[in-house]
């Protein structure tokens, strides 16, 4: 821990580019339904795009802050909303209830990916050469898009749900799937980890997946400091921007 910095303040630190960049909620429709994005631009013309999908808390200003990082860094992110307009749950019961109507409708949970890819491509991104990355839920709604056959550069969970949906597989994918995993989460089991890898491995899909020692799940999460691992969370960041970096040169 660095003397002097407090838990948020400390994920700042990752970031250190001084680019200007410009953000803005976003507001878009899918199945006559409003939902509301935030859009984080990058000061260069030819800025690749990432697709950030929110976890279980809906889109905060974590996911936020985690966009403004990212566009500092040099890419155009936009933080989808995969609950609606306004919709921002803070019980326990409210959040369940809001996840569990998108796994067990799993059409639905696409139309919103595509409602929020077709906003991505509405500012101009070339989305089908992004990346889409997700925390806790949203890092198991990046990888139904991967299974879905959509085609990006990669699928990128932070400790999110591993498990593959009966009737669906990885056969379809094209992308390469990059995982970060705390072995001491109890959300996500490690047997779904090492299930997955093998499920991958079988679906001959480019992987790469990293554990974390002591990471429990949410690890990343700055605002929360029953859960946060300042050393988890500054290593999967770097490994993550050393990734985009490498797939983008």
């Amino acid at each position: 821990m660095l003397a002097g910095l407090s838990v948020s303040a400390l994920a700042l630190v990752f970031s250190q580019s001084a680019a200007a960049i410009t953000t803005k909620d976003i507001s878009y429709t899918v199945d006559n339904q409003p939902y509301q994005g935030y859009y984080a631009q990058a000061d260069r013309p030819d800025a690749p795009f990432i697709l950030l999908i929110h976890d279980w808390d809906g889109l905060t200003d974590y996911e936020k802050k985690r966009a403004d990082m990212l566009a500092s860094e040099g890419y155009n992110v936009l933080a989808a909303d995969m609950f609606g307009a306004g919709i921002r749950p803070t019980e326990l019961e409210d959040k369940k209830r809001l996840t569990s109507e998108l796994y067990d409708d799993r059409s639905k949970m696409r139309r919103l990916l595509a409602g929020a890819l077709n906003t991505g491509q509405a500012q101009g991104n070339n989305v089908r050469a992004g990346v889409t990355m997700g925390y806790c839920f949203g890092g198991g709604v990046a990888l139904e898009l991967a299974r879905a056959g959509f085609e990006q550069k990669a699928f990128v969970p932070f400790h999110g749900g591993l498990e593959t949906p009966t009737g669906q597989s990885y056969d379809k994918t094209k992308g390469e799937i990059l995982v970060f995993h705390g072995t001491a989460d109890k959300a996500v089991p490690l047997e779904d980890f090492t299930t997955l890898g093998k499920t991958l491995e079988a679906s001959k899909v480019p992987h790469e997946m990293i554990t974390y020692s002591g990471a429990v799940h949410a690890f990343t999460d700055f605002n929360n400091p029953d859960r946060y691992d300042a050393r988890a969370d500054k290593r999967s960041w770097n490994r993550y921007l050393d990734f985009l970096a490498h797939t983008y040169q």
